[in-house]
């Protein structure tokens, strides 16, 4: 493929983009049962009809690099480490492929554990997966 003729070209990423893809990756990990934000954005969720995968992630965006933190509800008896383990390799590579940034730092607090069935008692999330599932 040639180069292109344009001297000056420069790419750049929101941080909501890369919150995107790092909470679309999180959702496809066994042993994620949510992310989660803050009070507001706990609030304000429920009066919306869909989810906000960007809940519980900042990002700091550079040029070239990524850092991430990420809060999350894991299922109760997971191994959190390995849970970690595939994050981090997930979203190191969705990135990569997709923005070509480096993820350089991802932390992950684990704010709490629930068995499947309290996280979908407790949350208008679960409860609608929970639906999803019996229909």
């Amino acid at each position: 493929m040639d180069q292109p003729k344009v001297q000056k070209r420069k790419l750049t990423f929101e941080d909501n983009v890369i919150k995107k893809i790092a909470g679309n990756v999180s959702g496809d990990i066994d042993g994620i049962l949510s992310m989660n934000g803050d009070l507001m954005s706990n609030i304000a969720e429920r009066f919306r009809s869909d989810t906000d995968v960007t809940k519980g992630i900042d990002a700091e965006v550079g040029q070239k690099q990524v850092a991430l933190d990420m809060e999350a509800t894991l299922e109760y008896g997971a191994d959190a480490r390995v849970i970690f383990d595939q994050l981090c390799d997930r979203v190191y590579q969705a990135l990569k492929q997709m923005t070509g940034l480096e993820l350089i730092e991802l932390n992950l607090n684990v704010t709490d554990i629930m068995t499947k069935r309290e996280w979908a008692n407790q949350t208008s999330e679960g409860k609608k997966e929970t639906k999803d599932r019996v229909n």
